[in-house]
């Protein structure tokens, strides 16, 4: 055998000594540090460690409680808007229907004896021509003999006289009928001189007038009347007529 067989051996025998005691001592290493609780953890954060569970994937914007009682409150507001508009349209509604029930009430009871009223007026008509029949001169004359039979006895009194008390008495029935009527309302108007206005005058004939200018009233057969804003029975006329 040779030098350089003699220490290749030697060698290969010596390894397994060398690398008993490193064994060992990384055996009791690990033995040490089991004992101490000491645990490896690892670098990747990413994975979850043992007993530890997922965290929940957070939930979207528009399914929050929060975002769910928003929207529930502004379709309530939308709701309360709308009920209040329809609350005051119905007051409104019901103030209109006040008002015009009160003005057909007004109406109702103003003009409730426009018929009775018109009727009468044709008994106005006849105490007016009465009055007109007796002329003017008549009456002075009778005024004239009551005032020198005023000591006399009735026996004594002339005609005159009499005629003279009939129309003095037909002229105050008169004067008390139209104040009656006036009471409740009911005017006479007398158009002369005014433009004929067709509302309120009845154009009984046209007549060429000299001194008067065309389209005005230059006579009244019939006086008219208002009952309150209203005509209740229109003015018979005579209409100057344009001479063109």
């Amino acid at each position: 055998m040779s030098c350089s067989q003699a220490f290749n051996l030697f060698r290969s025998c010596s390894r397994p000594l060398v690398a008993r005691p490193a064994a060992r001592a990384h055996a009791s290493v690990v033995r040490r540090r089991a004992a101490l609780g000491v645990r490896y953890y690892s670098d990747d954060k990413s994975q979850p460690t043992e007993g530890t569970e997922p965290k929940e994937s957070e939930q979207p914007a528009g399914s929050t409680p929060e975002s769910e009682v928003e929207t529930k409150l502004r379709q309530k507001e939308a709701e309360v808007i709308d009920l209040t508009g329809r609350l005051r349209y119905l007051q409104a509604d019901y103030l209109n229907l006040q008002r015009n029930a009160a003005r057909e009430k007004e109406q109702t009871k103003d003009f409730a004896i426009t018929r009775f009223a018109g009727d009468l007026l044709e008994t106005v008509d006849v105490l007016s021509l009465a009055l007109k029949s007796v002329p003017q001169s008549v009456l002075d004359k009778a005024q004239e003999a009551s005032s020198s039979n005023a000591s006399s006895s009735p026996d004594e009194k002339s005609a005159d006289v009499y005629l003279g008390e009939l129309h003095h008495g037909v002229e105050m029935t008169q004067r008390l009928l139209l104040q009656t009527l006036f009471k409740y309302g009911v005017k006479p108007f007398d158009p002369t001189g005014d433009n004929f206005d067709p509302n309120r005058h009845e154009a009984l004939y046209q007549a060429p007038i000299p001194d008067k200018e065309p389209g005005t009233v230059f006579d009244c057969q019939k006086t008219g009347y208002m009952i309150k804003d209203r005509v209740l029975r229109a003015a018979q006329v005579g209409v100057v007529q344009d001479r063109s």
